[in-house]
């Protein structure tokens, strides 16, 4: 069905992009039934856990949908041809969210800290200038920047000025700036890592380049290997593994971009949850002239909010408002200017402290289900964040269970683990689930595990 080239680009992108022209050209018609991620990935010679990956990146672009029980089918809104004169015609696709339960990186959303949102937002409009209701500044509201810039500094120990933070509509929007104005056009990414930064920087027009992760987080070694000027990390709790990223290797880090005049993205992804100590201080504070510091509201509050910023490198800071000026004239100034309410008020501060106390409570209920429901398999990642990654026995009744094929069945039960090997690119190991447990109380979480190993057995 599709040929690949090896020696070429990532095998992930050119099976994304090789799908994409099927369907733009009709060769791929309208409710046309793909193959199975098995029969495919074993036609093409590659992991299931790429093909499920490449599914799952069609299915949010809308280009494909899923039919539970029934397989996986080109969108009636996509197709080549689709309506007159280049106006797409029928339904638009349906694209369902993955279940909640199990989900990693989803907070609870009932404890969204609603009465102080309200009070922070009513302080918000009542003090707002009509100037304010203007487009303003693409990079955000002054009021906000400086009150992330001394949050920031409290907290995660950075060093910015408010002139070099940018608002932005989440760290997706984050990454996409940066990528806009990386040097080179190969960028480093932590293996295993996240798919949907990969996804970001392919479509930024990037490649990829995989550096693996051992237990003292990414492999600056490795790194230097690769010859790439930038890299995206995860220090404070790398996704999936959970690590923290050693003293030693953060020195490393920090070497290797002054050496080669690197820039290196800092994903501070679940840095607000720490368990046996306080968070370890930002990379971003030890080096602001090398490190871009990315940060969201999506873990700490909610998603939906589509709140975040990036701290950029004064050298960097110009392009980085220009480009942010470029993509929009800026994000909705009335939330943003709740949020500065928030954090000058100490709302923010007094929420984090509840809900730190509420994930450490579930996070060791979780412990307790899966030593009752999963004594075999082998538990890391929980010293922070909201996930934590379940190695699968090498073996159940004789068999190598296959992670991506078990998370599928589960997604069909209602739970939305993730298997450990869709995060994968160049690198091999166990299989194993990611498995978020923030969002679930201890009852829920327990049922859940007793369904997933009756799945796994």
């Amino acid at each position: 069905m599709f040929a690949l080239d090896r020696s070429g680009p990532p095998l992930h992108g050119q099976l994304a992009t090789a799908l994409r022209e099927a369907v733009a050209t009709g060769r791929l018609g309208a409710g046309t039934r793909l193959p199975a991620s098995r029969d495919l990935a074993r036609e093409l010679g590659v992991s299931r856990g790429l093909v499920v990956s490449v599914y799952d990146q069609l299915l949010a672009e809308g280009r494909l949908v899923a039919r539970r029980g029934a397989g996986t089918y080109v969108a009636a809104a996509t197709a080549a041809g689709a309506g007159a004169g280049g106006v797409l015609a029928g339904p638009a696709p349906v694209v369902t969210a993955p279940p909640t339960l199990l989900r990693p990186g989803l907070p609870d959303l009932g404890r969204f800290p609603r009465h102080a949102w309200r009070r922070a937002y009513e302080r918000a409009l009542r003090t707002a200038t009509d100037a304010d209701l203007d487009y303003g500044d693409p990079s955000g509201p002054l009021r906000l920047r400086t009150e992330l810039a001394g949050y920031l500094a409290r907290l995660r120990a950075a060093r910015v000025a408010p002139e070099h933070l940018i608002v932005t509509s989440g760290a997706a929007q984050a990454l996409t700036l940066l990528a806009r104005t990386a040097p080179g056009d190969r960028v480093g990414v932590e293996d295993p890592g996240s798919a949907p930064i990969r996804d970001h920087l392919l479509a930024g027009g990037l490649r990829p380049v995989p550096v693996p992760v051992d237990e003292d987080g990414i492999d600056v070694a490795a790194l230097e290997r690769t010859g790439v000027r930038a890299v995206i990390t995860t220090p404070a709790h790398q996704f999936p593994t959970g690590v923290v990223l050693s003293a030693a290797r953060r020195t490393a880090l920090l070497d290797w971009a002054r050496r080669v005049g690197g820039l290196v993205v800092e994903d501070d992804y679940d840095a607000e949850f720490r368990y046996d100590r306080e968070p370890v201080g930002c990379l971003q504070g030890r080096a602001p002239d090398l490190v871009a510091l990315v940060g969201t509201v999506s873990k700490a509050l909610a998603p939906g909010l589509r709140l975040g910023w990036l701290a950029a490198p004064p050298a960097r800071a110009a392009a980085l408002h220009a480009a942010k000026s470029t993509a929009d004239h800026g994000g909705p100034v009335l939330e943003q200017l709740a949020f500065a309410e928030l954090l000058a008020s100490g709302g923010y501060d007094r929420h984090l402290r509840t809900v730190r106390r509420l994930y450490r409570t579930r996070r060791d209920a979780a412990l307790a289900a899966l030593a009752e429901y999963l004594p075999g398999a082998a538990v890391t990642g929980v010293a922070a964040g909201m996930h934590l990654v379940v190695t699968l026995p090498s073996t159940v009744d004789g068999r190598r269970p296959d992670d991506v094929a078990l998370a599928e069945r589960a997604a069909d039960a209602g739970l939305g683990a993730l298997a450990l090997s869709a995060s994968r690119i160049a690198g091999t190991g166990p299989p194993g689930l990611v498995l978020g447990y923030a969002a679930c109380t201890p009852d829920r979480f327990r049922t859940a595990i007793r369904a997933l190993g009756g799945l796994i057995r």
